[in-house]
């Protein structure tokens, strides 16, 4: 019988689930306030079983370090079925889980990616260059446009033409739909994924997706005749990769992670980039440390030099602390009974390794809701109070290209503009679908 240590959320189940998808930010810190670093909610439904929150280090570390065996992973991310399919890497587990993160490891660690280093720049310099100025623009949208090039780029392998464009802007339009936040509702309530034809909600979202679909088959197809060992996208290495068996990755396996990559990949750094600027652009202090060491790389600072800048390391460490990519990481279903803190967890126990409340968690980072990139500089933070790509054998496996972008694009950014932010009302953090975005996008304007 499970000692119940961890207080819990007492109002109705369906009001519960409500308060955490209109706003989850406030969820967190509400009940954080509350009931500390670690408590439970019944957000999955009446009769499902309640889910538990953890944002304690020892409670983290736990689940992090605990056997594979112990957790089925892949039955909770139902959330992200509809568009990524089946075989994505988030919805597997045991063996084809493994089998597929050693396939799609080698493109996104070690050298592998100073292949990506020019490209990411050249994008974002072709990007900045259609800003006007003097005239507000919201910086999250231009993230938003250079990130998904880069994706579309350094992923996909698509050059310009007719298919990148079509893609790029399919895949906008997707994501405009589905990250309005009564859409993308329908993805936490399976039974209302309905298709009542081409102008019903659920109906819309299939045929975007068919479209974006059929042109990923087209590439894919198209690249199985070619001679892909000369490229270095992400699709080219895994067209070319095998498991220990010796087989590759089916048409259905490669479009599966690629959509993940994608919608998981590009709207998230996005996001987070955003955030950088905001933060760096109203903290004086650090908006003028972050240039001294910037000039200080002379006039035409490398690519290497941005990836190897401490301050600009810490900068999108602490970015990412504030408002990490994803809230949580990824909930294990427990398999066999888990001792934690002292408290017996049974099989069917849901466990949230929670990054937002260890990353606000007083013992650990003081004044935990200001921006003070120094933090890092001083301090060096265990795998347990700060995870912003989730950890143990779920970590995010794009999480080092995405710290790699964030550096690469701000760095190009702020050597080749003046910017300065427009005057708006407060920004505060809203849902966009999976990611958490500054309202309003955050206008700033070109200084001529």
């Amino acid at each position: 019988m499970m000692n119940q240590r961890l207080q819990g959320l007492e109002k109705p189940p369906l009001l519960q689930t409500l308060e955490l998808i209109a706003n989850p930010i406030r969820f967190f810190d509400k009940y954080q306030k509350r009931y500390g670093n670690n408590f439970s909610a019944k957000i999955l439904g009446l009769n499902s079983p309640p889910v538990f929150f953890f944002g304690e280090p020892e409670a983290v570390e736990t689940i992090f370090t605990a056997p594979s065996h112990q957790f089925q992973l892949g039955k909770i991310t139902h959330v992200f079925r509809p568009f990524a399919g089946d075989q994505s890497l988030i919805m597997l587990d045991g063996q084809a889980h493994q089998r597929q993160r050693k396939l799609l490891m080698p493109p996104f660690h070690g050298k592998r990616m100073h292949f990506y280093q020019q490209v990411i720049c050249e994008l974002t310099e072709e990007e900045i260059k259609k800003i006007p100025n003097n005239q507000p623009f919201s910086i999250r949208q231009l993230m938003a446009d250079i990130t998904l090039k880069v994706i579309l780029r350094v992923v996909f392998g698509l050059k310009p033409g007719k298919r990148s464009d079509k893609l790029q802007q399919l895949i906008s339009n997707l994501l405009e739909t589905i990250n309005n936040p009564l859409y993308s509702s329908l993805f936490f309530f399976p039974p209302l994924q309905i298709d009542g034809g081409k102008y019903s909600p659920w109906g819309h979202f299939i045929r975007q997706q068919r479209a974006i679909d059929a042109l990923i088959y087209q590439e894919i197809e198209q690249r199985r005749h070619q001679d892909n060992s000369q490229q270095t996208d992400v699709l080219s290495l895994l067209l070319s990769a095998t498991d220990e068996a010796g087989n590759g990755m089916s048409d259905q396996e490669l479009r599966d992670q690629l959509i993940t990559l994608l919608f998981l990949g590009h709207e998230t750094t996005a996001s987070s980039l955003a955030w950088m600027f905001y933060w760096v652009y109203s903290s004086p202090q650090v908006w003028q440390e972050l240039m001294s060491q910037i000039q200080g790389l002379g006039k035409s600072p490398q690519p290497d030099d941005f990836i190897q800048l401490p301050y600009l390391h810490a900068v999108c460490q602490e970015t990412l602390r504030l408002y990490p990519i994803a809230l949580i990481s990824q909930p294990r279903v427990v398999q066999e009974t888990i001792s934690i803190d002292g408290a017996s967890y049974p099989p069917d126990s849901i466990l949230v390794p929670c990054i937002y409340l260890a990353h606000h968690r007083d013992a650990t980072f003081s004044n935990p809701k200001q921006f003070q990139p120094e933090r890092f500089l001083n301090h060096q933070f265990s795998a347990y109070q700060y995870f912003p790509f989730g950890g143990g054998s779920r970590a995010c496996i794009g999480g080092a290209f995405s710290m790699y972008e964030m550096k690469l694009i701000f760095g190009t950014i702020i050597t080749n503009l003046s910017l300065k932010l427009v005057e708006q009302g407060k920004i505060k953090p809203v849902r966009r679908g999976i990611t958490i975005v500054p309202s309003g996008g955050v206008k700033m304007e070109q200084i001529s």
